[in-house]
């Protein structure tokens, strides 16, 4: 190679160098570029204010990765700020870029690589977004439905609402928006969603971001978790109770059904509060929510006011009151000493207003020991004068345990009573004697213990009868009066203070009778008359149930000889003949059932010669004496009568009455 080559062969050589320089260097950027290439870029950042007065800012980015050891680079311009996060608080003065356009954006480092988001111009001190609705309360009104939640600033702003129903979850959101104001209470935000089923549960999310002209970049706040909404309690819980009574005080023990379902999705608990508590009397008891569906508290004997409330996220029921009345006393008696001027420790007294006599207190006056002076003087102004009040004394034991020491009547102050004793009625006279009745005066109208009646009677302007009649009693009998007389009665009733007003009646007594001796004549007469028919009308009842059995008259007979054959002309008496079946013969034909019957007279001259022929007649079947033509021809006939009767009969008895005589003849077949 010459010298003059020598240059040329260098320069290309150095070219050569210069190209496999180029080639490095490319491929170290290419190395680098698929190092960085394997971070994946963050999102553009947001920073902004939570409020306008506040003095710091918050930037918010996202990125996908799982590296653990990432750091974080967010440019404002050409100022940096390092986070291990993906938030960062930046206080304002370090930027006093307040109201300028600045560029920000993201590096993310992770190792040896690194990635950079897209930049963005924003005006940090116009962009403000809210936190999420935090603490939303809700109720329910008729079909609407009212959100309430703490507010970002006291002024208004631009809410958007979605909801479903819980029971379809697969169901679209719907979406609602309305400007809010702040309620009230200042801190609050208040929304309400109309046209919605009261008895169905809900699902809502809400979100809000700032009205306020000088934030000209609000941003939508984050959604608020989601938040279900219970249906209505329209009803009240239905309470059963049963008391029991333990020296002085009274366990009363409640139990409620469940609520329904839909009601019930969120949990439900039951508020319990009562008139004695509430007031500090004797025992002050703090409410705690009751999550099962019976309790048991304890009150004095006094009456009391139980009221039960069930509540979910969406309010409360309506109240169920239980009224447990004042234990009643068997007697009650009249306070004797009170601890209406005493110092009270662990004790409150209560005065009950009785106007009408009911143990249901209508105005109760209450006095414990963490009154002051000023309080007490005016409680003991409030008791008034002439008024009956129900006192009860009552102490607290073991803390939490009421117990009633003292029950009576009490009067501030007796007076005379008003009026008289109602309707003051007298009935039932007699001769001597009538009975009043009357009605007790209205407790309203006593002023006072009644203590007793005073009775006044009085004739013709004479006094006759003054009696005390006891204060329960509401009727007496007045004796040993005047017939036919006139008496006017007064009644009055008496307090210690005095008598009241008399009530009277006017009455006359029977006049006395004379007994008329003519009236006592027909009485006796009338007895003696009675006594009479009743004994013959049983004497006749006797004899038809049991008749009298005939007795036969026998006469003697006396042999007649007549001194002639002639017989006297005389008229043949027959008298009634009845055939009967003789007994030795059962076989009787049926033609033969009917009975004959001959009738025909005979003189009454012809007795013994009646006493021949029924000689004649019993000797009829040894005879061969043919007599004479008048036993023949009755012969003859009864022989034509008795052939007939054998035809139907052997042997038929034949029954003869003549004379109170019965003869029984029987015929014995030839």
């Amino acid at each position: 190679m010459s010298l003059r080559d020598f240059p040329l062969h260098l320069m290309e050589t150095l070219k050569r160098w210069r190209s496999l320089h180029e080639y490095i260097v490319v491929f170290m950027f290419l190395i680098t570029v698929s190092k960085g290439s394997a971070c994946e870029a963050p999102s553009s950042p947001e920073c902004f204010r939570r409020t306008k007065d506040k003095s710091f800012y918050i930037c918010e980015w996202s990125m996908n990765t799982t590296e653990s050891n990432v750091i974080f680079w967010i440019y404002f311009n050409k100022t940096k700020f390092a986070s291990l996060e993906k938030t960062r608080y930046i206080n304002e003065e370090l930027l006093r870029i307040k109201y300028r356009a600045v560029h920000i954006w993201v590096e993310a480092r992770v190792g040896n690589s690194s990635c950079m988001s897209t930049r963005r111009s924003v005006v940090l001190g116009q962009t403000v977004k809210y936190e999420a609705p935090q603490n939303i309360s809700m109720s329910w009104f008729k079909n609407n439905l009212n959100l309430r939640w703490i507010a970002a600033e006291m002024y208004p702003a631009l809410a958007e609402i979605r909801f479903r129903r819980s029971e379809h979850p697969t169901e679209s959101w719907e979406k609602l928006q309305r400007t809010t104001n702040t309620t009230s209470e200042p801190s609050m935000y208040h929304v309400i969603v109309g046209n919605l089923l009261k008895d169905s549960v809900y699902q809502v999310q809400i979100r809000h971001r700032s009205t306020l002209p000088t934030t000209l970049n609000p941003l939508w706040s984050d959604w608020s978790p989601v938040v279900t909404v219970p249906a209505e309690l329209e009803q009240k819980p239905e309470v059963t109770t049963t008391t029991r009574l333990l020296n002085g005080t009274r366990k009363v023990t409640l139990m409620w059904k469940p609520i329904p379902h839909a009601a019930a999705v969120t949990g439900v608990s039951y508020m319990l509060t009562d008139t004695q508590s509430s007031h500090g009397c004797p025992c002050k008891k703090k409410g705690h929510p009751i999550n099962t569906s019976k309790h048991t508290t304890t009150v004095s004997l006094s009456a009391v006011n139980i009221s039960v409330i069930a509540r979910n996220s969406a309010g409360y029921s309506p109240p169920a009151i239980i009224q447990v009345p004042a234990e009643p006393a068997a007697d009650l008696k009249i306070c004797d000493k009170t601890l209406l001027h005493e110092k009270l420790h662990k004790t409150c007294l209560e005065w009950y207003e009785l106007p009408d006599g009911d143990s249901r207190p209508k105005n109760v006056i209450t006095l414990t020991a963490k009154k002051t002076k000023e309080e007490r003087k005016q409680i003991q102004m409030s008791i008034k004068d002439y008024v009956r009040y129900l006192y009860f004394e009552h102490r607290c034991e073991g803390g939490r345990k009421p117990q009633t020491v003292k029950m009576c009547l009490f009067y501030q102050k007796e007076g005379v009573p008003l009026r008289e004793p109602q309707d003051l009625i007298a009935f039932s006279e007699t001769h001597t004697s009538v009975d009043l009745s009357w009605k007790g005066i209205p407790s309203v109208d006593q002023r006072g213990f009644l203590t007793h009646y005073i009775l006044k009677v009085s004739s013709q302007d004479e006094l006759k009868e003054c009696c005390n009649i006891s204060a329960s009693l509401l009727k007496h009998r007045l004796e040993n009066l005047t017939p036919g007389t006139k008496y006017n009665i007064s009644l009055v009733g008496v307090t210690r203070a005095g008598d009241g007003p008399e009530a009277t009646v006017t009455i006359n007594t029977l006049p006395e009778k004379r007994v008329n001796v003519w009236w006592s004549l027909g009485l006796l007469f009338l007895f003696f008359f009675l006594t009479t028919m009743c004994t013959c009308i049983l004497k006749r009842i006797q004899n038809k149930i049991f008749p009298p059995v005939p007795t036969p008259v026998i006469p003697d007979l006396i042999p007649y000889q007549p001194e002639s054959q002639e017989f006297p002309e005389g008229k043949e008496e027959v008298h009634k003949l009845t055939l009967h079946q003789h007994p030795e013969d059962k076989s009787v034909p049926e033609d033969a059932k009917e009975t004959t019957v001959l009738t025909g007279e005979w003189d009454e001259g012809t007795d013994e010669n009646l006493d021949d022929r029924v000689d004649s007649r019993m000797s009829e079947g040894t005879s061969d004496e043919c007599p004479g033509s008048t036993d023949e021809a009755l012969r003859s006939s009864r022989e034509g009568e008795m052939t007939d009767l054998e035809q139907v009969d052997n042997e038929i008895a034949m029954l003869i009455y003549r004379n109170g005589l019965v003869f029984d003849v029987k015929a014995d077949s030839s």
